[in-house]
């Protein structure tokens, strides 16, 4: 202040009364310029959450990274939060601060939104329909950290079930948002993103929704992955929520296989999900490879812990076999990953047109 002082008194010892006048309401304008921009940045931008809003989704909604702000936001807001860190319907909630690391540069627009766990390629999504507005699905790939699952060689080199099924997984959520449903990646890594390599580098980074260490123990993990699950049901209260578990199979090198579901024994909807499922893939494969019948098979499997334990409807699908030489051919190929997305998502949309 004292700076524009002096230059004041120099500037109007040098011209006459109306250019002082002028500067000086310059001098005005720009103070109060520098005023409102302060209080805009030191003042925190709030949302009011409104019926179906969970952290991550409130965080997409206004251009946030879901995983790198989660924390950030329940820090914010924890007196607001309950005992699971849910959201009250009409509660006003405190956003990240933009500068301090969003990854997207404005809020999505109606059109698209962005999410970068996809990688740089595919973190922007267009919403192409609101066909799945109002599903919600909680997406596991099999394995992670420091299980890889399956694991064989091709042309000398090693591939691991997680990576694959992991792939396919984004493939699907990118799909199932491009949809407008509401999607939670409950196996995450922060750098693979979707990557359209035949071969696909392993390693152990993963992390179990929204950013925990996945454990070495299998129980453990399961058991991780099951409560991550339950506690966004419980969350998220009456909406249609769907739980995809995605696994390429180890068998016999020569045992080629179609990709097949399992689901809850007990659970109605969890074999319709499934069964919209085999029927969406035998009406693909008449289509595109008409000389050849379509094998896989729906199957209640209730021993396995994710389908025991998780609340909501649930169906389990086996990708192939990593072991064969024809079904490596197909899950190494970035084209027929993003086709199996397609077509889980257009089984998926079936289903959910049945409860509508």
């Amino acid at each position: 202040m004292l700076t524009i002082t002096l230059n004041f008194s120099i500037f109007k010892s040098d011209c006459d009364g109306s250019s002082v006048k002028r500067f000086l309401l310059l001098f005005i304008l720009l103070q109060a310029f520098w005023i409102n921009t302060s209080i805009a940045q030191s003042t925190p931008k709030t949302v009011i959450a409104v019926s179906g809003d969970g952290i991550h989704k409130i965080l997409i909604k206004n251009g946030f990274d879901p995983i790198k702000h989660y924390k950030e936001f329940v820090r914010l807001n924890k007196k607001n939060l309950s005992r699971s860190n849910g959201l009250f319907i009409g509660k006003k909630y405190i956003l990240p601060n933009e500068s301090a690391g969003s990854t997207s540069s404005s809020a999505p627009d109606d059109k698209s939104i962005n999410f970068p766990l996809f990688g740089k390629k595919y973190a922007k999504v267009p919403i192409e329909s609101d066909a799945l507005k109002g599903a919600i699905y909680y997406l596991i790939s099999g394995h992670g950290g420091p299980d890889p699952g399956a694991v064989a060689k091709r042309n000398g080199k090693m591939i691991t079930e997680d990576e694959y099924a992991y792939d396919v997984t984004l493939r699907l959520a990118r799909s199932l948002m491009s949809q407008g449903a509401e999607v939670y990646l409950i196996i995450q890594d922060k750098n693979d993103g979707i990557r359209d390599e035949s071969i696909l580098k392993f390693d152990h980074d993963e992390v179990n929704y929204p950013n925990q260490k996945i454990p070495r123990n299998q129980k453990l993990r399961l058991r991780q992955r099951t409560a991550s699950v339950n506690q966004l049901f419980k969350q998220n209260g009456k909406a249609y929520q769907r739980l995809v578990v995605t696994h390429v199979d180890s068998r016999s090198q020569k045992e080629k296989i179609d990709v097949f579901f399992y689901h809850h024994k007990n659970s109605k909807s969890g074999k319709r999900l499934a069964t919209n499922l085999q029927k969406t893939f035998r009406q693909k494969y008449a289509k595109y490879q008409p000389n050849r019948k379509y094998t896989g098979t729906v199957e209640s499997r209730s021993n396995l812990y994710v389908i025991r334990n998780t609340l909501p409807p649930v169906v389990y699908i086996e990708l192939g076999n990593l072991k064969n030489t024809a079904d490596q051919r197909r899950i190494l190929n970035a084209t027929n990953r993003d086709a199996l997305a397609k077509w889980i998502t257009e089984g998926l949309m079936a289903d959910f047109k049945t409860t509508r």
